[in-house]
């Protein structure tokens, strides 16, 4: 497979879906930055919710939202692309207009306006990457997935930013930035429906009795990426709740983190991807586990230090542990849309999906469990369970076949077209 070696921007974005759908990644990228801070504000202050009912409310939402993964994948493996990547956005329109018509104290309502952000979260990155993987391919697939993150990762982290600006306020403010959200998602739809990308379904189909094969099991990588999205949480709930349970550090320091961890997305997830482009994907996906591993013993030894050494030194080890993030989502996706084939890689990239929203969906509560019982325990457990799934990820070691005859030999070099562990 060709091998990645430089980044031409015009290439990356055409790669990627073209102009407009680039510039509708950012809307909604934009649109989900504002509202993710301010959600739970907005049922505590705006709707006088409790805060266990509001958090409640959310977390259902999200896990009832996995629930649309499958009709998700068999839409995308019926040759749909562009039209469900706006269906996930035009959803989430849907989930705005519930929120600002939700009265005061009515919990369901809040909880159904939080069921459709949640599908529409849910449903758009197996949609994203589907329709990449239509328009582009091999490396350069790869390129153009990271390149994606990257661009999303900018938009969440100017979102943010702008909402924390807003915040103080009051009432009236965060009502306006679910007013702003909600155009924001169904401009990001209309540019995104426009570029009208859509996969020869009947092609893919064809190949169900030859190239194309069976749906592959993925049965490891599934299990080992509920592992792995752990990370994804660490910058945001792991990390502050050490910091200032913990350390008694400053809450600047959790400030610092997250600042720079988007940065770091934002500069390296593309650079990083070409770079081990040349690698095999699984053994990427296996070094990502073991950067990540190391980072958590880091932080176990950071915790250490106690409070005057602690802040600083967990921040410079979360450098490690956002290195570990990007090398591992540079590679899961791609390592999916590499093994699956067409006629069934919407059906891979939901199933991944469901993986992914679990360990995402579980990962806080794991944490906040874990945490009470000390820095080794916390810690420990996370690197432990992440080497365990980079072993179950990383490429199988080729067995010669007993039916080859003894006076045939491979040249040497070249490598067993029986191994899988190319991909």
């Amino acid at each position: 497979m060709a091998t990645t070696t430089k980044i031409r921007p015009r290439a990356l974005v055409r790669a990627s879906g073209g102009p407009r759908y680039a510039v509708a990644l950012a809307v909604d990228a934009l649109g989900t930055g504002l509202l993710r801070p301010f959600l739970l504000l907005y049922g505590v202050t705006v709707l006088r919710l409790s805060a266990s009912a509001t958090g409640v409310a959310m977390t259902v939402g999200i896990v009832v939202g996995l629930a649309c993964m499958p009709a998700v994948g068999r839409w995308l493996d019926g040759g749909a692309r562009s039209t469900v990547v706006a269906a996930s956005m035009l959803v989430r329109v849907l989930g705005v207009v519930l929120l600002l018509a939700t009265p005061a104290g009515h919990v369901w309502l809040f909880a159904t306006a939080a069921l459709f952000l949640g599908i529409g979260n849910q449903a758009w990155p197996a949609a994203h990457a589907a329709l990449v993987a239509t328009v582009a391919q091999g490396r350069e697939r790869d390129a153009a997935l990271a390149g994606g993150r990257a661009l999303r990762n900018a938009g969440l982290g100017v979102g943010a930013l702008l909402a924390t600006a807003c915040m103080a306020g009051g009432t009236a403010v965060l009502q306006a930035l679910a007013v702003v959200t909600g155009f924001a998602y169904l401009g990001a739809a209309a540019l995104a429906w426009s570029v009208r990308v859509h996969a020869d379904a009947a092609a893919a189909a064809s190949t169900k009795g030859g190239d194309g094969g069976p749906a592959p099991r993925m049965r490891a990588l599934l299990a080992a990426n509920v592992v792995y999205v752990f990370c994804l949480n660490v910058p945001e709930i792991a990390l502050p709740l050490v910091l200032v349970t913990q350390l008694h550090a400053s809450p600047v320091w959790s400030g610092v983190v997250f600042v720079a961890n988007t940065a770091l997305v934002v500069t390296l997830q593309v650079p990083v991807t070409v770079l081990l482009s040349r690698f095999p994907r699984r053994t990427v996906l296996a070094l990502a586990g073991v950067l990540l591993a190391a980072s958590y013993l880091g932080f176990l030894a950071a915790t250490s230090l106690g409070h005057g050494w602690g802040g600083p030194a967990v921040a410079a080890v979360s450098v490690v542990c956002t290195l570990g993030e990007i090398v591992y989502a540079g590679s899961a996706t791609a390592l999916v849309t590499a093994l699956a084939p067409a006629h069934v890689l919407g059906r891979a990239l939901a199933r991944f999906q469901l993986s992914t929203g679990f360990g995402l969906a579980v990962s806080p509560a794991a944490i906040t469990t874990l945490a009470p019982h000390g820095p080794a325990v916390l810690w420990g457990s996370l690197a432990a369970a992440t080497l365990v799934s980079a072993g179950a990820v990383s490429p199988p070691r080729c067995v010669r076949t007993p039916s080859r005859p003894p006076t045939r030999r491979r040249p040497r070099g070249r490598r067993s077209p029986c191994c899988p562990g190319r991909v």
